[in-house]
């Protein structure tokens, strides 16, 4: 008897600690306001969209090169979100032979290289015959 009773207690004890925690609400589907999207044949394409919690996007991108070894898809776009901050980033982007270059005003960018580097990377660069040299001794 003892043990049905502590049985009883801890499935209890376990289903008040269930009830107490707190229940995730369901996240309410969020509408779409905008969509468009259009592809072409020769690889060319537009989309954009926006939703009804701030989130925008859209893009564009056209094939370059086509049929050659330096085959490429060539695209722009922007895109942007409210931040659980209240803040709207936004982002605009271009990716191509020289790769993903977004830009926005959040994100960091590097502090300018001191001057005293960028003058020895000029020297070295105008005199190799230098590093040659140095490599050799070296070896």
């Amino acid at each position: 008897m003892n043990t049905l009773v502590a049985v009883v207690v801890a499935f209890v004890a376990v289903a008040a600690v269930a009830q107490a925690r707190p229940q995730e609400p369901t996240p309410k589907p969020i509408a779409i306001l905008k969509l468009a999207s259009d592809v072409q044949p020769d690889g060319s394409f537009t989309y954009e969209y926006e939703t009804e919690n701030g989130i925008k996007a859209d893009a564009r991108g056209n094939l370059v090169n086509a049929g050659t070894e330096n085959e490429a898809l060539n695209q722009q776009g922007s895109f942007s979100f409210v931040a659980d901050d209240g803040q709207t980033y936004s982002i605009t982007w271009v990716a191509d032979e020289n790769g993903f270059q977004p830009q926005g005003a959040h994100i960091p960018v590097p502090p300018p290289i001191p001057e005293e580097i960028l003058k020895a990377l000029e020297y070295n660069a105008a005199h190799p015959e230098e590093d040659e040299e140095a490599t050799k001794r070296r070896n």
